[in-house]
């Protein structure tokens, strides 16, 4: 018996597998529709749109706020709306910020702002107190002058971070092209945030956060009846300003394409972004086939186009990817990534073939499937997060979109063809229409020519704003030195300068560094005596983090992380080309390579720009054309595949027994950034360095 029921389990088998040709695809399932309970939609007489989606699983409710009204130029304010949001959850009438923080922790919620809404998340059994802690942010938010300043003060710290980073500026610029004249083309700056008062906040906040027009979305374990109760007892008695509406631009549609270079001194790769407005809205029945030609060109992962090719095949870059951004008041797609300077003009070459080559050719099978099941895996996890169901029911109230709209989203994306995805390239892509930005050293200028319809190259600084061009020297590099040695000593004339560069035989200078990230300030101490010896110390309390020492034959540097490294005969170099109180004086004799490279306009200050290499960094220094007083300086070394760019900006000198010292200045090291003040100085001090070093 065992072997007639053996036999037949193999003949079964082997009919089964004559019946499968594995040389062809399997037939996809159809896809399902997804399970997404309707909203339930009410409005209350002061004007607010209630969603309510429930959702009995978890005891937990969210509540996300949403303004009516539409973005605003703030010009000379710019970022005005974001900055209060920050400040949102800085206290309110009743409750400090440390009060309000005690509070929410108690009961385990997440209360959080943002230029236009607010979101709350909490147990069902807290919500009572959840929605009282969320009214009376909305509702009575005090900003405190205190806050103001201590949010303005880490701000500033992370605009100053921007210009030293490549990533940001591209975006800043490209904010700038896509929509001049536009709310989404206005960036903050340090002038900008000066510019903000307590005044400014209160009305934008008065303005933005008002019920007419408004949404609130409620997702989690709370019916109809008790969603009503809620709304009514902590919304009902709300009064506000009217919703303010406007028709905002599409953007800026260029007829040939433009080149915009943003500045980076010294870098050795640049930041490539080609971006250009598209004119489509949330919503719209080509959102779906459009996001999909996005995913196979550059959104999708290590096999789109733009990674196979730029990547994989030319092996220009690490990454290579393209971003669709379409929103109610304005949309852009943006193409790019990070290259070596030398395949710059390569990489955009290819970028803008890319694009040309899915205008005029059907994509592969294999692309759509590919980028369809990674659609869809990515839409089936996102549905285990509460705010995507907040997000979606938002979405189709706001945009009024087809009640099945999400529930049928698996289906429309399914039935997208290779006939539509051509056609949305056609119809929306340019390759001959485009903003090409690049960030980067003004060696690759040359080589970007080639790509402008015009033959002219737009020059942007960090922030976007248009960068005046380097003004011939009116002096020489020696001349330019002299004046700052002599500005530096408070020197009538040479012979003065002589005496009092002598004279000046030590000093000592203990520094302040704070960042708006860090609860505590760090302690830096800077050293030199005569001739060529220096020495610092950066601290916090407690702990010494980082020292070095060099005494003109030997040093060290110390980190708490690497331990003491002793300097190497490269680095010995360079030390003894930049030594001295003041190093300049000694370029020419200790073999510094030195240039002066004309007159920038830098922060609105016309400065001559100095650039030197001492074999193992370049320095791009900065003085002050009306002082000659140093404005700037901003380092670039260079550390394997790794650039290390540090910058330093000095303001305030004041004279110390007769030698001028800066009494702030700002370092950034990458995206950190510290404001230093100084605490104190002495010259020529009886004892300088400390038995420790």
């Amino acid at each position: 018996m065992k072997t007639i029921i053996l036999t037949l389990a193999l003949a079964s088998a082997a009919l089964a597998q004559a019946q499968i040709d594995r040389s062809k695809r399997p037939d996809a399932a159809a896809a399902p529709k997804i399970n997404i309970p309707a909203s339930q939609v009410f409005t209350t007489a002061n004007g607010i749109t209630v969603i309510l989606s429930e959702n009995h699983k978890i005891p937990k409710v969210s509540i996300e706020y949403s303004s009516g009204s539409s973005p605003k130029l703030l010009t000379d304010k710019a970022g005005l709306d974001d900055f209060t949001g920050e400040l949102l959850m800085t206290g309110t009438q009743t409750r400090s910020k440390d009060q309000l923080d005690r509070e929410i922790d108690f009961i385990g919620a997440n209360l959080s702002a943002g230029g236009d809404g607010m979101y709350l998340n909490c147990l069902t059994k807290h919500l009572d107190k959840g929605l009282e802690l969320m009214t009376d942010v909305l509702f009575n938010a005090s900003f405190p002058e205190s806050e103001i300043e201590r949010l303005r003060k880490q701000n500033l710290s992370g605009l100053q971070s921007t210009k030293a980073d490549a990533g940001q500026m591209a975006k800043n610029a490209t904010k700038k092209v896509n929509f001049p004249g536009h709310p989404y083309g206005e960036v903050m700056t340090e002038e900008s945030l000066k510019n903000i008062t307590r005044a400014d906040i209160i009305a934008h906040y008065k303005a933005n956060f008002s019920p007419a027009g408004s949404y609130l979305v409620i997702v989690g374990d709370i019916n109809r009846v008790q969603a009503e109760a809620l709304v009514n007892r902590y919304f009902g008695a709300w009064q506000g300003a009217p919703a303010y509406n406007a028709t905002l631009g599409k953007g800026q549609f260029d007829k040939g394409n433009r080149v915009i270079f943003v500045k980076k001194p010294g870098a050795v790769q640049s930041v490539v972004y080609v971006t250009f407005p598209i004119d489509i809205k949330t919503g719209d029945k080509n959102q779906l086939p459009l996001t999909v030609l996005n995913g196979i060109l550059g959104g999708g992962g290590f096999g789109t186009r733009l990674m196979q090719n730029l990547r994989e095949d030319k092996a220009f870059t690490y990454g290579c990817y393209s971003s669709l951004n379409i929103t109610e008041n304005g949309s852009w797609m943006s193409a790019g990534g990070n290259f070596k300077n030398a395949v710059t003009d390569s990489a955009i070459t290819e970028i803008l073939k890319e694009f040309s080559n899915i205008i005029a050719a059907a994509v592969t099978d294999e692309e759509m499937a590919l980028t369809k099941n990674n659609m869809a895996g990515g839409f089936a996890r996102s549905l285990e997060s509460p705010q995507t169901m907040a997000r979606f029911a938002l979405n189709t109230i706001k945009y009024k979109l087809a009640p099945d709209y999400y529930q049928n989203y698996l289906q429309r994306l399914e039935s997208i063809t290779k006939e539509d995805i051509l056609r949305m390239a056609q119809q929306y892509f340019t390759a001959t229409n485009c903003h090409i930005i690049v960030v980067g050293n003004e060696e690759i200028l040359p080589k970007l020519l080639p790509f402008d319809a015009d033959g002219r190259i737009e020059k942007l600084d960090a922030f976007g704003n248009e960068l005046k061009d380097i003004k011939p020297a009116d002096i020489d590099a020696q001349t330019l030195i002299n004046r700052y040695a002599m500005a530096l000593t408070a020197s009538k004339n040479t012979k003065e300068l002589g005496k009092k560069v002598k004279a000046l035989k030590s000093y000592v200078r203990v520094s302040e560094l704070s960042n708006g990230q860090m609860p505590f300030a760090l302690t830096s101490t800077d050293y030199f005596w005569a001739p060529t010896n220096e020495a610092s110390k950066m601290e916090m309390p407690g702990m010494v983090l980082q020292k070095s020492y060099f005494d003109g034959k030997s040093g060290y540097n110390f980190s708490m992380q690497g331990g003491r490294e002793d300097l190497s005969a490269e680095q010995l170099a360079a030390k003894m080309k930049a030594s001295g109180f003041i190093p300049e004086l000694g370029y020419m004799l200790n073999g510094m390579t030195f240039e002066i490279k004309g007159i920038e306009t830098i922060d609105d200050k016309a400065c001559y720009l100095l650039y030197t290499n001492d074999g193992t960094a370049e320095s791009f220094d900065y003085y002050d054309a009306a002082t000659y007083l140093k404005y700037k300086t901003i380092s670039v070394r260079k550390e394997g595949e790794q650039t290390i760019e540090t910058s330093i900006t000095y303001d305030d000198y004041q004279n110390i027994d007769g030698y001028l010292f800066a009494q702030k200045y700002i370092i950034n090291m990458g995206k950190m950034s510290f404001n230093a003040v100084v605490k104190s100085i002495q010259v020529n001090p009886k004892e300088v360095l400390p038995k420790d070093f």
